[in-house]
């Protein structure tokens, strides 16, 4: 089969390697669309990641194309689906529980085991999960980051009147907007650096915006900004960027007992001011941390909510992806997206017809 196959740091080739083989429990998802995740770029051309040669890719989805040779995924064939990329160790305290991303010794899907930049992918039977009718490829392949940002709009408990504040207009920043939307948010401010992404929210519904970085320090203009806008501050304030200003500027502009949920992923160490620590303490804000997403019925399935608001045409991903590439093309467009010196907003690598 063909594959992007990370070879070590900044090292992706398009090549030739063995279709895998699904052993027992496990079946071969033919990919159909895969997006390439924030996550994604750091892990290619600067960080690296856990062994080498590896296929990155873990937003994706396909139809099964084969089953392990115990058959037990024999009735799976021909099923449209998607995966949770991640694969728990189910013997931990955390995997007791149910809380599967907080698992000691976790394997997952294009970081730890290869992924799914690639024509086939192998994947335990545990991890599919079907799609319901109505339902494309390409949307499916945003399931992961449409989870993960549900997850985060749970994590602020999110009322509705409420006032949401999001730093980071990215994906994952629209995707929490279009859930506390749903959730009956009263407001939802956007704000980031970049004017681009800002006016490329306005496009899908999103007015209130606003680039702190030309108005001073971006803790500073924010704060000022959502007090301009609500008087008394965000009630939740959600940080999608993963920088330290844009963390302070969530701690600055939440209200008197406001809630602060962090889900950006940092790209470094981060350093917190004198003033941002005191606004934790003098508000007694709530802050919470979120990671991954849920999967299990008892703890709030969030792939399956995703998939059936997707289903019910609630949640427009479709108009979040800017790029669609042919696997042949996928380093290329993470180069771009490496570069930014072209706007993108979600790229996505795709096999499937009009996104069916």
């Amino acid at each position: 089969m063909k594959a992007c196959v990370l070879h070590g740091v900044a090292d992706l080739r398009y090549e030739e390697v063995p279709t895998p083989s699904p052993r027992p429990g496990e079946v071969l998802v033919e990919v159909k669309a895969c997006g390439v995740c924030g996550s994604d770029i750091p892990r290619v051309f600067s960080k690296g990641t856990y062994r080498f040669p590896i296929i990155p890719g873990h937003e994706f989805a396909g139809i099964v194309a084969a089953a392990g040779p115990d058959g037990t995924g024999a009735g799976l064939v021909g099923r449209p689906v998607t995966v949770f990329p991640l694969i728990p160790c189910r013997n931990c305290p955390a995997c007791d529980a149910g809380a599967f991303a907080q698992c000691a010794g976790y394997d997952y899907l294009g970081s730890r085991s290869d992924g799914a930049f690639a024509e086939y992918v192998r994947v335990p039977q545990w991890n599919l999960v079907p799609l319901p009718d109505g339902v494309t490829f390409e949307e499916a392949a945003m399931t992961e980051p449409c989870a993960v940002a549900l997850h985060a709009v749970r994590r602020a408990s999110v009322e509705p009147g409420d006032t949401v504040l999001i730093m980071g207009a990215g994906p994952i920043g629209l995707m929490v907007a279009m859930w506390a939307r749903i959730d009956g948010a009263g407001r939802v401010l956007l704000a980031d650096i970049d004017d681009a992404k800002l006016e490329f929210a306005q496009r899908l519904g999103f007015d209130r915006t606003f680039n702190p970085a030309r108005s001073g320090t971006v803790p500073a203009a924010g704060a000022a900004w959502v007090q301009d806008t609500t008087a008394l501050g965000a009630n939740v304030a959600i940080d999608a960027a993963g920088t330290a200003a844009a963390v302070e500027a969530c701690l600055t502009a939440a209200r008197i007992f406001g809630r602060v949920v962090l889900l950006g992923n940092p790209p470094g160490d981060m350093t917190l001011s004198q003033d941002a620590y005191w606004a934790i303490l003098r508000k007694e804000l709530q802050i919470r941390g979120t990671w991954n997403s849920t999967r299990t019925e008892l703890r709030g399935n969030e792939w399956q909510t995703s998939l059936d608001f997707i289903a019910a045409k609630r949640l427009p991903l479709k108009d979040l992806i800017t790029h669609r590439v042919p696997l042949e093309k996928l380093p290329d467009a993470l180069q771009m997206m490496r570069n930014k010196k072209t706007f993108f907003n979600k790229v996505i690598f795709t096999k499937a017809k009009n996104g069916h």
